[in-house]
């Protein structure tokens, strides 16, 4: 068949990006996505029991997520979401704390309400503040090579200081625990999302299902002579274009792929010289689980909550009433060995303990959504190996050429180098890298 510019494999958030952003540059481009629908792991499910619309797991943008929110600017979604710069943390109990930006300005704008937080101690909140002087003092680059938890020794962290707030914000954020998690992965999170500017730990929720935020792609995609085809799986991919399931063989003068890293292994195909994917090979991932709830009366009245000290993380509110609720539990691989009775079980006993009147609320519904591999382990020794894992080959940079002759296939994927955990910002940066590796302009420097 005829050729097209740009052939993109993948319709996750960085293939999306990408497509995006060479579509409004004029650029053709034909999108191949296996799936039925936009967004990989960051997208929606139809569940056979309710016929819901159902979300893989919660995602949420944060305002320093410059690069995913000028997406969504771009897509037109910016009022699907609810923007809250508070976050309430609950413990067993009741007992509620407010943490959100004050009067001060940054890198100070959570020094009110950290003093008022009823759910640490004097000395847990003195060695918080002096842990983040530290983390603004820090250079990731020298912390590459140890966990975050050893940093957080280095700096005197008390046990109570990591468990209640240290932890559940770099498992949110990194999806692993302090243990295990690159340092430079994680001062990355306090550094851009709390210290940055007050506006930097807004958090974006969405109002609608994930996958309903990738409509407009479609049209933007055609709208420039482009197309996107879906439940189209690729069997071999290279700097010439592309071969799919059905041998059907698209053509194009760039090719990126957008493909889960597992995926990419086994389909690319380029030359000897290229190492990125013989780096790209020592990814291992980390698990994220998403308990969909319903009871029969309002159970959460906040629009979502941090249970402090328990083993569910993250709540959020789906409906007006507080009856419907998304629990989240990231770095979840203990969870992943228990059935969905014994996980919906242990949720909602985390949730009477932090609001006890849900007491007298009854279940009516429960599904549990277990991703395996949701995301890359950002660890120490994945980390020293990611710098070469570019967009564009060694071989490849400043050579010109048309049916990808000297140019290879172009890498995008939040495990590229964006210097970014493996987040919805991260996808969509190494999209924009790989866009602008297709039209030959600068590459991205993180």
């Amino acid at each position: 068949m005829a050729g097209h510019e740009v052939v993109i494999a993948g319709g996750g958030v960085a293939g999306i990006a990408a497509a995006v952003e060479l579509s409004r540059k004029g650029v053709r481009v034909c999108l191949v996505e296996a799936k039925r629908r936009l967004g990989g792991r960051a997208t929606s499910f139809v569940d056979s029991g309710t016929g819901e619309t159902l979300d893989n797991c919660q995602h949420v943008a944060l305002g320093c997520c410059t690069n995913y929110i000028a997406l969504c600017e771009r897509l037109g979604v910016m009022d699907q979401f609810d923007w809250y710069p508070e976050q309430y943390w609950v413990e067993a109990g009741g007992q509620t704390s407010i943490i959100a930006p004050g009067r001060l300005p940054a890198p100070l704008h959570y020094a009110g309400s950290f003093h008022r937080a009823a759910f640490l101690s004097l000395t847990e909140k003195i060695a918080i503040a002096r842990g983040m002087v530290n983390i603004s003092l820090s250079s990731r680059e020298m912390y590459r090579d140890v966990t975050f938890g050893q940093y957080l020794v280095m700096g005197e962290q008390p046990a109570g200081a990591i468990a209640k707030f240290w932890s559940p914000i770099v498992v949110s954020a990194c999806n692993m625990h302090v243990e295990r998690v690159c340092a430079a992965t994680a001062l990355k999170v306090f550094q851009d999302g709390f210290l940055k500017g007050k506006s930097a730990g807004v958090m974006g929720v969405p109002k609608v299902p994930l996958v309903r935020l990738y409509d407009r792609a479609m049209e933007l995609v055609e709208d420039s002579g482009g197309r996107i085809m879906l439940g189209t799986s690729v069997e071999v991919l290279d700097g010439n274009g592309v071969t799919l399931s059905s041998g059907e063989q698209v053509c194009a003068d760039r090719v990126i792929c957008a493909l889960p890293i597992e995926r990419a292994m086994k389909v690319v195909r380029t030359d000897e010289s290229d190492t990125r994917l013989s780096a790209a090979a020592e990814v291992t991932f980390s698990p994220i689980l998403g308990v969909h709830l319903e009871f029969d009366r309002p159970v959460l009245g906040y629009p979502h909550a941090v249970l402090v000290n328990r083993p569910t993380q993250w709540l959020f509110r789906k409906d007006a009433e507080g009856r419907r609720i998304h629990a989240v539990i990231s770095a979840a691989e203990e969870w992943m060995r228990l059935d969905e009775e014994e996980i919906l079980r242990a949720v909602v006993a985390d949730i009477r303990a932090c609001f006890p009147e849900s007491n007298r609320a009854m279940l009516q519904w429960g599904r549990a959504v277990k991703e395996r591999r949701a995301t890359f382990a950002a660890t120490p020794g994945f980390e020293a190996l990611r710098n070469a894992i570019t967009a564009l080959g060694p071989h490849a940079r400043g050579v010109t050429g048309s049916r990808g002759a000297g140019v290879g296939v172009i890498l995008a994927g939040d495990y590229t180098n964006t210097g970014w955990p493996p987040t919805m910002e991260g996808a969509t940066m190494s999209g924009l890298c790989a866009a602008a590796a297709a039209m030959q302009t600068t590459p991205w420097n993180p």
